[in-house]
């Protein structure tokens, strides 16, 4: 059996750091596979704080971060390839990418990330900056053997923005542990009071303080609001808040579990992973039109979309699903089957191997090494 020998080299900031987890989970599990990890921290602390564009530029820190952990992993192992996620940290390490076989991954391509940039604190440099960014990120999709994507979103913005071939792109969402969050029991029709869940630690750009207006117009039906986050919020009447919860863990699955309908109103969001755990757990989910999400949450099949912003479509949306049922049922059944098919995050991690073990296969047949 050949042995691969493969570099991961991960973003570690938002969602990132749960992808990370599932595949430090799931990737061991190939016996071919000998995984060495390069943990790229978003935070800066002590000295490096006072460097002005090394504190302020993440693209400058991701990749002299990334530049010193792959040269420890090359020090210490013969590595084959290399796995990049994001592609902010491979910018930056272009010698890498030519010298051994490499697959960046991204959830968003630089240009859709500064469509949703003022929901990120984020705002666009000056034109000569700009145009910069795009050929250091244009020369990096080049320069790499593959490129994944969370979302047929992104493969768009490759291919009509960077003038990526599709045929070097393949989609690979990174979903979750399905096995971890199904429901132990089927969901049934109750009679207690409906329970509505929020996730999200930006409670802002995550749209919960539209939620909770919309949560108010609903209380006289009787339905509670379970608020996961780390924003404080003012105690009020149906409201229970959760400000210590953690991903992945026993008691935040147990809430999913508990909880009937998901709600997640983003301004601002590539592909939120929350909503693959809200779908694995069964929950009816109610989100935005927003990036990708229109691919989990499809509309009037797995959940039900509304425009961002709009409180009085999400009111009616959350009032449909409270006051019906047997389609709060209905999304729940089809969701479980979608993200199971298609955001199952341990088939995942194995496609994605696959795919940098075939670029390896292809090296090695390039410069004659048996298999």
């Amino acid at each position: 059996m050949a042995v691969y020998t493969l570099g991961f080299v991960m973003e570690q900031a938002l969602g990132h750091v749960t992808h990370t987890k599932n595949l430090q989970t799931n990737v061991p599990r190939d016996p071919a596979v000998r995984a060495h990890w390069a943990l790229v921290p978003f935070e800066v602390h002590g000295l490096a704080a006072r460097l002005p564009l090394y504190k302020s530029n993440w693209t400058v820190r991701a990749g002299l971060r990334a530049r010193a952990a792959v040269a420890r992993l090359a020090r210490t192992t013969q590595l084959d390839a290399l796995f990049f996620h994001t592609q902010v940290p491979a910018i930056l390490v272009p010698d890498w990418l030519r010298r051994l076989p490499s697959v960046v991954s991204l959830d968003a391509t630089p240009i859709q990330y500064d469509q949703l940039g003022t929901f990120y604190q984020h705002q666009q440099g000056p034109a000569w900056l700009e145009a910069l960014k795009w050929r250091l990120n244009r020369n990096c999709y080049r320069t790499a053997r593959h490129l994944v994507t969370w979302s047929a979103w992104a493969k768009q913005s490759l291919i009509a923005d960077y003038g990526v071939s599709a045929s070097k792109i393949t989609v690979i969402p990174p979903g979750v542990n399905i096995a971890e969050w199904v429901r132990p029991t089927p969901r049934v029709h109750h009679d207690g009071p409906v329970k509505l869940l929020f996730v999200g630690a930006n409670l802002e750009r995550k749209g919960g303080l539209l939620l909770l207006d919309a949560f108010r117009a609903l209380r006289p039906l009787g339905v509670e609001l379970h608020l996961v986050t780390k924003d404080h919020v003012a105690a009020e009447p149906g409201l229970i808040v959760y400000s210590n919860m953690q991903p992945n863990s026993a008691p935040l699955k147990a809430l999913y579990h508990e909880c009937d309908i998901f709600a997640l109103p983003t301004f601002g969001d590539c592909l939120p992973m929350v909503l693959s755990e809200a779908g694995a757990a069964g929950m009816a989910v109610v989100s935005t039109s927003v990036a990708a999400i229109p691919e989990i949450v499809r509309e009037g099949q797995t959940g039900l979309t509304v425009p961002a912003g709009d409180t009085h479509a999400l009111e009616a949306a959350l009032r449909q699903l409270v006051q019906q049922p047997a389609l709060r049922l209905q999304l729940g059944e089809r969701a479980v089957a979608h993200v199971s098919r298609a955001y199952d995050a341990a088939s995942n991690a194995q496609r994605l191997l696959d795919l940098i073990k075939a670029e390896v296969d292809a090296a090695r047949a390039r410069v004659g090494v048996p298999a």
